[in-house]
């Protein structure tokens, strides 16, 4: 299965990308990831391989 959410708006897009991507009924992922953009500032990209929970803690640490 694959699951795509895009977000344009003035919240935190890494949080809402990543509530998106959590809906999905299947929960067997085997990789997962979110770009974001902040105005004029390059895209931030970060991938995970597992479950959802690792792209979560990972884009945490990178502070999307």
């Amino acid at each position: 299965m694959c699951g795509i959410v895009g977000y344009i708006g003035n919240n935190q897009a890494a949080s809402v990308l990543l509530h998106g991507l959590g809906k999905p009924e299947y929960r067997g992922y085997d990789s997962a990831g979110i770009a974001v953009r902040n105005g004029d500032e390059p895209v931030q990209i970060v991938k995970a391989k597992g479950r959802l929970k690792i792209l979560e803690e990972k884009q945490t640490t990178e502070k999307l």
